[in-house]
């Protein structure tokens, strides 16, 4: 019997619709976070429809986790725009993105109305939801980008300079003193080779997907300065946000608190409860920008707030994929940029300790028992694997009944 991939080679794709639907299925399917969103890709795109064959898939899955942005995104991206264009690429992020970011819009709307005390016990379980899977982000990834003391080494000089400094320019400072760090001291063996990707890009294309996003980074804060626009500033607070994002969603949650509770635009309990929810749903953990743009106090908010935080958070990612795919094979073999990449990875993993901490611990953990609730569902992730929204539905169960008790 033929292969899925060789039928993929002698069947005309069915261009952006096609894309569409394969991912608008998995963008409501997809539960689990990023790992498990890369698995759903496999067996979907790779096995059953063989867009591209393993050695490829495993090549694109390394670059997207090289660079900044939201891994399974980039990946869903790269594989709609080698299956279909440009257009394609366009398909696959909507179809992946859409649901989960609909979805926290409408819970923005929900939690305006949870003001009793039942809706209030339902918020503060959300947060304590965020407690666990912070917790089990910190640890799988700790596992995985720490494992010799140089690099755990550098995960604890990233909570030192995170904690003692604090705000955003100290999570950037972090992430610098990893890569260089990383340089110095975390030199290793090569990455295996893939296989040829294929895209064809034009260069000129990616050196101005590359000006765009190191522009937009450096000029938007300064546009917005001058402007006094808070359309402007909502823009660049997300799209920084999503610029210096490494290694899987749940980092962007302290560069997202910098941005809106630090600034005053959300409260830490509003900002909390959506990212609890956000573990329930599926799709991309970044759709947690469409709930807080449209959560923010000053306008804009409502659907024009969730529309410029959705697309200014995942904007740099999607622009420096572009810029980098056409240099990546090479790219990829330099021993300076997987030793950069391993320190910055463990820097990520202290920035991500630190966000544990505060701003997440410390408002959640009120009284011992929401200890006890938090490290039940923690429990639950890590060694009973089980799934994110049996955990939710669980740990908000457990707080409600707490409540009615006390």
């Amino acid at each position: 019997m033929e292969s899925p991939l060789a039928q993929a080679k002698t069947t005309p794709s069915g261009g952006a619709v096609e894309v569409l639907w394969a991912f608008l299925k998995l963008g409501l399917t997809s539960f689990g976070g990023p790992v498990a969103h890369l698995g759903y890709f496999r067996h979907e795109l790779v096995e059953r429809r063989g867009w591209v064959d393993e050695a490829q898939y495993a090549d694109l899955v390394a670059l997207c986790q090289f660079l900044p942005g939201p891994a399974s995104s980039k990946v869903g991206f790269a594989l709609g725009l080698h299956r279909a264009g440009p257009l394609g690429g366009l398909a696959a992020w909507t179809g992946f993105t859409l649901p989960s970011a609909a979805l926290m819009f409408a819970f923005a709307y929900g939690v305006a109305a949870l003001s009793g005390p039942w809706g209030l016990a339902v918020i503060h379980g959300l947060k304590l939801m965020a407690v666990a899977i912070v917790a089990h982000a910190v640890l799988g990834m700790a596992r995985a980008l720490t494992p010799d003391f140089r690099r755990a080494a550098i995960a604890v000089a990233a909570v030192a300079v995170v904690t003692l400094i604090g705000g955003g320019l100290a999570q950037i400072g972090a992430i610098l003193m990893g890569a260089v760090a990383g340089l110095a001291f975390c030199r290793g063996a090569a990455l295996p080779r893939g296989g040829d990707l294929g895209f064809r890009i034009p260069h000129r294309v990616a050196f101005a997907c590359l000006a765009a996003y190191v522009l937009l980074l450096l000029g938007g804060p300064l546009v917005a300065h001058a402007t006094g626009s808070q359309a402007l500033a909502v823009f660049d607070g997300f799209y920084r946000s999503g610029a210096l994002v490494f290694g899987g969603g749940h980092v962007v949650l302290p560069l997202l608190q910098v941005e809106t509770v630090d600034t005053g635009w959300t409260t830490r309990d509003v900002f909390l409860a959506g990212y609890g929810a956000a573990q329930a749903i599926p799709g991309p953990l970044f759709t947690f920008a469409a709930y807080l743009g449209a959560s923010l106090g000053p306008q804009p908010n409502g659907l024009p707030g969730a529309a410029i935080a959705l697309v200014a958070v995942f904007l740099p990612g999607l622009l420096i994929l572009l810029g980098v795919l056409p240099f990546w094979a090479s790219l990829r073999h330099t021993p300076a940029a997987q030793a950069a990449l391993r320190g910055t990875n463990a820097a990520v993993v202290g920035i991500l300790a630190a966000a544990l901490y505060d701003p997440v611990w410390t408002s959640a953990i009120i009284r011992p028992l929401d200890a006890v609730i938090a490290a039940a569902g923690f429990v639950a992730l890590t060694a009973l694997k089980a799934p994110p929204l049996a955990v939710v539905i669980g740990v908000v169960a457990a707080n409600l009944a707490v409540t009615a008790i006390t």
